[in-house]
């Protein structure tokens, strides 16, 4: 379980130094290793997170099919997680957070910017912690750039500033979008 859920940052860190594939391949070792017990409480959060995670990564190796399954499989594992041990913030709300910035990876913007405003709309959103209503933000204000809404993108991290002002101020992907929207 300790494993598992250190291979989550471990593929959150591959995957923003752009190795999406080795993030993959991590997460979906460590899933497998915990997949026997994952109707076990205490690990269906760990294992569901390190499903997101191979779910993002092959949406960053441009794999629809196989973030589709994996999503699939991370839904599934939603539906029964109610307790959160390591405080990983799984549970349906982040399955369907997961899906919009696949969809902003696999260059689906305007599918992921719909289904950003339902998401955000669900009384779900409301119990994530600060950090990550701040930090998914700037994937959906991606979405919005793509789809040619620079005003949307600007709206969305106002709000995400607002809640945790240095995830949007620090990060320096959120620099880069915000002097997309600037410039736009």
């Amino acid at each position: 379980m300790l494993a598992g859920a250190a291979t989550i940052s471990a593929a959150q860190a591959l995957r923003a130094l752009g190795y999406d594939r080795l993030a993959l391949v991590a997460a979906l070792t460590a899933a497998h290793r915990i997949a026997p017990a994952w109707e076990v409480v205490a690990a269906s959060a760990v294992y569901g997170t390190l499903l997101l995670q191979a779910v993002l990564a092959a949406a960053g190796c441009g794999d629809a099919h196989r973030a589709g399954e994996l999503t699939c499989r991370a839904a599934e594992v939603a539906r029964i997680a109610t307790h959160d041990p390591h405080r990983t913030g799984f549970g349906p709300v982040a399955v369907e957070l997961a899906e919009v910035v696949a969809a902003v990876e696999l260059g689906e913007a305007r599918a992921a910017v719909v289904r950003h405003e339902q998401v955000v709309r669900r009384d779900g959103w409301r119990l994530l912690p600060a950090e990550y209503r701040a930090a998914y933000p700037v994937d959906a204000a991606r979405a919005y750039l793509r789809a040619g809404d620079p005003g949307g993108a600007g709206r969305v991290l106002v709000g995400a500033d607002g809640v945790a002002p240095a995830e949007v101020r620090c990060r320096p992907v959120a620099r880069t979008v915000l002097a997309e929207v600037a410039s736009a």
